[in-house]
């Protein structure tokens, strides 16, 4: 369960030096549903850039940003819906768009549901204490953000091979930047890093999304209701939600489907994965281009009971694709082939672990013959915002994209197949959760009595502790209420 053990002292400080910063903080039912988000921060986001380093963007945790830079209001969940002509399959696969969250991506909102418990108990001091936020890219620019808006001190760690744009950003934004060896595969070495920041001595806190559930509790709970949202849009009597698709990455993003579990009983949970670094599908390892979803381990906070397929994809697919859908050439072709000029011209939406996700979405239809009367969503973490250094160094390695090229990559992607795609039986799962033992119990002190409840009790360990959004929010009240007394 999240800890909700009070500081008292630590507290008030944190209160009043929210006051002095004009800080408040949002509730988790506000970023389900914005219509709630007092109408003075309403009026203040009219003049302040959705990227802007000011806490009244703390409202704009949600899916439900309107789409622009500046000014912008709440509206729908930001979304795709992604027809055959693309994808090759009768099934509708919807994708939710990350990029209009603060930074580019939805990981802004695990970073605070994972910091709101600590800040608001006074586990946790702004002023004294330097947040740590250990990441294969997206989490640790998301904790640098909240940070930055709550004046705290951050270091951000992430491999050093991500992307030259978060690289960039970073450097505007976060105290300090660690960068570690290796890719969005070399965790370990991220864990090692935090391992020797806690023997330094110094006063920091690790908010590590690998084994903070406040990062599947956000998912479960907001990223979970807006999917149920845009269902509703679409969905009629007769039409079926078959599946929710999400790369492994920490575990976070997977619990949106959790939660699905409970409005769609029969509805399946698909972990994607780079094929490169197959470790959920057959205990692989290795390291490939799919920026920002980690493996090489079963996160902590990854639900390995609930999870019922998995499918890898060869990066080299994601990485034509991308060149697919934002090179001219490709733009052209693809509306010559019947994709609304509309939804081409939005295809930057999807970032590389965005492709990735689709590609799975496309294997899981195929491999369970889905038609056109059933539904499949996925998640696009970020867009091409973040990636446009990645398309000049695909034109410099293989030079100017071609007519012909294109035609190949189209035709790549509408002969997806399910191969490397795997139905999880009962033994499959609990062999998945097993691999925790070796990253959590031996190397990372956690313990085993935990790691058992997560199985053997999973109804009350995992809904139990997803469920937790009203005791979040109430503390969230309170605290809000000791800004405005302070």
């Amino acid at each position: 369960m999240i800890d909700y053990t009070v500081n008292k002292d630590v507290q008030k400080q944190n209160a009043e030096y929210c006051k002095s910063k004009g800080i408040k903080l949002p509730t988790i039912a506000m970023m389900k549903n914005p219509e709630l988000v007092p109408e003075e921060a309403k009026a203040k986001l009219k003049n302040t850039g959705l990227w802007d380093i000011d806490p009244v963007n703390l409202y704009r945790i949600t899916w439900k940003n309107e789409p622009v830079g500046k000014g912008g209001q709440f509206g729908k969940v930001n979304h795709i819906v992604l027809p055959e002509a693309l994808t090759g399959t009768k099934a509708k696969i919807i994708a939710l768009t990350g990029k209009w969250f603060p930074t580019g991506a939805h990981k802004v909102g695990a970073t605070f549901g994972c910091l709101a418990p600590r800040l608001t108990t006074g586990q946790f001091n702004p002023q004294t204490t330097k947040a740590v936020w250990p990441s294969t890219g997206n989490y640790c620019r998301g904790g640098a953000y909240i940070s930055a808006l709550l004046a705290c001190d951050a270091i951000a760690i992430l491999p050093e091979e991500m992307s030259e744009e978060r690289f960039n950003w970073l450097k505007e934004v976060a105290g300090e930047i660690i960068a570690t060896p290796g890719s969005e595969s070399n965790v370990k070495e991220i864990f090692d890093k935090c391992w020797e920041l806690r023997e330094s001595g110094e006063d920091l806190r690790i908010f590590n999304q690998f084994d903070e559930l406040g990062n599947p509790l956000w998912h479960y709970n907001v990223t979970g209701s807006a999917i149920e949202e845009v269902l509703g849009y679409y969905m009629k009597d007769g039409d079926k939600f078959a599946g929710y698709v999400s790369s492994s990455g920490s575990g976070g993003t997977l619990a949106a489907g959790s939660y699905l579990k409970t409005v769609f009983p029969q509805s399946k949970i698909v972990a994607s994965e780079a094929l490169q670094c197959p470790t959920l599908l057959n205990n692989g390892y290795g390291a490939h281009r799919i920026e920002g979803i980690g493996d090489k381990h079963v996160p902590w906070v990854h639900n390995c009971k609930d999870t019922d397929f998995v499918t890898a994809i060869d990066d080299e697919d994601p990485m034509r694709l991308i060149r697919l859908f934002n090179e001219p050439l490709g733009r052209e072709l693809l509306k010559e082939n019947g994709v609304d000029s509309s939804l081409v011209e939005q295809l930057d939406l999807l970032g590389i672990s965005g492709v990735a996700n689709v590609l799975s979405a496309i294997k899981f239809a195929k491999y369970n013959e889905l038609t056109e009367n059933d539904y499949v969503v996925t998640i696009a973490t970020d867009s091409m915002e973040l990636y446009g250094s990645r398309i000049q160094e695909l034109a410099a390695a293989r030079g100017a994209y071609t007519s012909g090229q294109a035609e190949r990559d189209m035709e790549m992607l509408l002969g997806q197949t399910f191969d490397y795609t795997k139905e999880m039986n009962y033994y499959d799962r609990k062999a998945i959760h097993n691999l925790k033992y070796f990253t959590w119990i031996e190397q990372q002190g956690r313990e085993l009595s935990e790691l058992n409840a997560q199985w053997y009790d999973h109804d009350n360990y995992w809904y139990g502790t997803l469920g937790q959004a009203d005791e979040i929010d109430a503390k969230i009240n309170e605290f809000n209420e000791m800004i405005d007394k302070s």
